[in-house]
């Protein structure tokens, strides 16, 4: 794909918001101690050894300048095909690079110059430090609100990953609504992002730097889960919750009593329907969590123990890149199909943090010892 090509999305121009992102992020923000707000929050969940091991080997060039919120590798990704969402910089691209091999694929797409100079100066330096012969990593300049427009075809990826990037566009039902445009069928949508408590005010929504901080745009928690269904997704699975503080008083002033949380969710792209739930048994093989497979804040996965799941979630299972990594038989014996139940129980992500254990959380995701933090 030529530059000019994927330079700007047909018929799809720069709002003023737009503008304003891609100055705060390829001219203000030269490194993560730019940033005037903490955003950028602990995570409540420990890094594999495997990820951590993944992250050593970006280069620091590209770490300096990557702005994240959470924790973006999903499991299972041996020869995907994934999509990153504002990209940045690309440090998620760089670590989940290894993660796919090479046989798979990953795509970073982000609207602004400056930070895929970056990620793309350092394509070859990556390369030659997986071992790779070819390869596996692609840059293309556009808007997460206009992905077919910039040249990624329909379902044609397999995940799609974004830290922290959705609360900086005006449009995030058309960010959903592209994203599961792009996913193939069983496709997962896995994401991080700054929510908010409630609807945020016009004053706040105009404050150039509260955007820019990723909280001026922040989404109505509620709000995600409506757009979800409108699209055609999943129910939203909340994974992990931490909630943000505002230090900044000034900031804090314009802010209110408005509260702010960093949560990652998953959403598939599969049928729905609503029948029975089901038995499942994970087999553990999938690497990294072979013992123990945290599925979201309400499923974990022992390998080989039989557990009960909602409908839905058995859709999920049976639908996506997971169906060969569990056993399914329903509730009552073998001799019956599995089946959807109606909608999984609804968290709140502001109260997540109070049920998760206080020891479990990781360093700050602007750190070195993480593996995120808004590009």
């Amino acid at each position: 794909m030529t530059e000019e090509k994927s330079a700007c999305a047909k018929g799809f121009a720069d709002s003023s918001i737009h503008v304003d992102v891609k100055d705060y992020y390829g001219k203000v923000l030269k490194n993560s101690s730019d940033l005037k707000s903490n955003a950028c929050v602990p995570l409540a969940r420990p890094i594999p050894a495997f990820i951590r091991q993944a992250l050593k080997k970006v280069h620091p060039d590209v770490t300096a300048r990557y702005y994240g919120c959470g924790l973006v590798v999903p499991e299972s990704l041996g020869g995907c095909r994934i999509l990153d969402l504002g990209s940045g910089s690309g440090r998620d691209c760089y670590v989940l690079s290894q993660l796919v091999g090479e046989k798979g694929h990953v795509t970073g797409i982000d609207m602004t110059e400056d930070q895929l100079e970056v990620a793309r100066t350092n394509l070859d330096y990556h390369m030659k430090e997986f071992g790779y012969k070819k390869p596996n990593v692609s840059f293309v300049r556009g808007y997460i609100e206009a992905l077919t427009e910039a040249g990624l075809e329909k379902s044609s990826f397999d995940i799609i990953i974004s830290n922290c990037v959705v609360n900086l566009s005006p449009d995030k039902k058309r960010v959903l609504a592209e994203a599961y445009s792009v996913l193939k069928d069983g496709g997962e949508l896995y994401f991080s992002d700054i929510y908010s408590s409630g609807r945020i005010t016009e004053e706040i929504k105009n404050h150039k730097v509260l955007w820019g901080e990723c909280l001026g745009g922040a989404l109505w928690w509620k709000d995600l889960l409506r757009l979800a269904e409108e699209v055609g997704f999943s129910s939203p699975r909340l994974v992990a919750a931490s909630v943000v503080t505002v230090d900044n008083k000034e900031l804090q002033d314009v802010l209110g009593d408005f509260k702010f949380v960093s949560a990652t969710y998953r959403l598939f792209k599969v049928p729905k329907g609503n029948t029975r739930p089901c038995q499942v048994i994970y087999n553990g093989d999938i690497t990294g969590v072979e013992d123990s497979f945290e599925f979201d804040h309400q499923y974990t996965f022992k390998a080989n123990e039989v557990v009960e799941v909602d409908g839905e979630l058995a859709s999920i299972l049976t639908h996506s890149r997971f169906k060969e990594d569990f056993t399914f038989q329903p509730p009552g014996g073998p001799s019956e199909p599995c089946g959807v139940k109606p909608k999984a129980e609804v968290v709140d992500p502001f109260e997540l943090p109070q049920k998760q254990s206080p020891g479990s959380a990781t360093g700050g995701c602007c750190s070195t010892q993480s593996v995120t933090c808004c590009k």
